[in-house]
């Protein structure tokens, strides 16, 4: 995230009961196991991996997927998954809830996150964000060029990067105006005749009995407490993942227009689950 959404107020959450508490006991310690365990594994992994297919990673992201189903699985959170996933290059954008969303898209996309470059230095997940090939980039305009460096070798060696284009984590009930600079990129000479993109809606489900926005992230909220309150539920909810049909960039004639069609498409499967919310 760039920045941090303050559009609506979060509600007062109830306080963890002993019930609760027993279930984050419970799960805290099995996630913590199959996250930092797996780790060890994959950084193994890599070390064959490595020399041997460079840049490319044919190994090592199944081990990430594998990770992240197992902990939306201990959580009890189920994911369902509509529309048909690409193949091909390509990149993924979607709506960005909260920190949810890393698990969620990571468990059935081969996919590397674009990151802003403070995550690269936060204790944990900083480390797991490295592990698993996270592309980190620092929004300033001055960079833009060794960014759209960065995206083609990237790109050109099959990785598919999932960027946020709203910039931020919201309540979930809406999905913000897309951000335009980033997708820049991919008008270089050597990706805009090459590249598609495909946009995704991420849509959240409450449990029943909670706030709707019972699985955002925004405003001053810390990530510790989000997390307790997630691992403490009884029953979760759940997640739509709707895959819509990639777009060719060399179909649009810059990269405000691709935006707009992109968040067209993230909107629309976003509002068909929701119904429609304001970006305020």
């Amino acid at each position: 995230m760039s920045q941090t959404w303050d559009g609506a107020d979060p509600p007062d959450w109830p306080p963890i009961g002993v019930m609760g508490w027993l279930r984050i006991a419970l799960r805290a310690p099995l996630m913590v196991v199959v996250i930092f365990g797996c780790l060890g594994l994959l950084l193994l992994a890599r070390l064959i991996e490595r020399p041997l297919f460079g840049a490319r990673r044919p190994v090592t992201p199944l081990i990430t997927q594998c990770v992240c189903r197992t902990v939306l699985l201990i959580m009890g959170l189920p994911v369902e998954v509509r529309g048909q996933r690409m193949t091909g290059a390509g990149a993924v954008v979607a709506n960005h809830t909260s920190w949810l969303d890393i698990f969620v898209l990571n468990s059935r996309k081969t996919i590397y996150f674009v990151s802003k470059a403070e995550v690269s230095g936060w204790p944990g997940i900083g480390w797991l964000a490295r592990a698993t090939g996270t592309v980190f980039i620092n929004r300033d305009p001055r960079e833009a060029q060794s960014q759209t460096q960065l995206f083609e070798e990237r790109l050109l060696h099959g990785h598919r990067l999932l960027f946020f284009p709203e910039g931020t984590s919201t309540d979930g009930l809406r999905v913000l105006p897309f951000k335009t600079t980033l997708f820049a990129a991919f008008y270089s000479e050597r990706l805009h005749h090459a590249m598609q993109i495909q946009p995704v809606s991420v849509v959240y489900h409450a449990p029943p009995g909670v706030p709707a926005c019972f699985y955002g992230w925004w405003g001053d909220m810390e990530f510790g407490a989000s997390l307790l309150r997630v691992l403490a539920q009884v029953r979760q909810g759940r997640v739509v993942l709707i895959y819509h049909p990639a777009v060719r960039v060399d179909d649009y004639a810059n990269r405000k227009s691709v935006a707009r069609a992109l968040e067209s498409q993230v909107r629309a499967g976003h509002e068909a689950e929701l119904g429609p919310l304001g970006p305020a």
